[in-house]
């Protein structure tokens, strides 16, 4: 069940409760449980969330509702998520560098066979 997110920059607490189909009080509940929900605050004190977040929400929502995850199993989903989007990064990183280093490696190996 894919749900269509508006195209905006912000979304009020309201918003996003109606997107998520859950109470204003969960997704504020959520908020203090869940870190990687970090929605701005204007001058009033009212929460302004973005896309990211809104995405954020629903997958929360997915995991708790749908999926019968825990609050701490949801927790650690995020979290394993985090650190593999990371670790592709830099594996990706890696993997750029031991190719430029092979093709040196062989460049120097022709050379030095070139010399005999």
């Amino acid at each position: 069940m894919s749900i269509e997110i508006p195209d905006k920059l912000y979304f009020k607490i309201g918003e996003v409760s109606k997107l998520a189909h859950v109470a204003p009080h969960v997704v504020r509940y959520w908020e203090g449980e869940f870190k990687e929900i970090q929605p701005k605050r204007t001058n009033s004190n009212q929460r302004l969330y973005r896309r990211n977040d809104v995405e954020i929400v629903l997958l929360i929502k997915q995991l708790l509702h749908d999926q019968g995850f825990t609050l701490t199993g949801a927790k650690k989903f995020l979290t394993d998520k985090q650190q593999a989007g990371i670790t592709e990064e830099q594996a990706a990183c890696k993997q750029d560098h031991l190719s430029t280093i092979k093709e040196e490696l062989l460049a120097v190996k022709i050379l030095l066979n070139g010399k005999k």
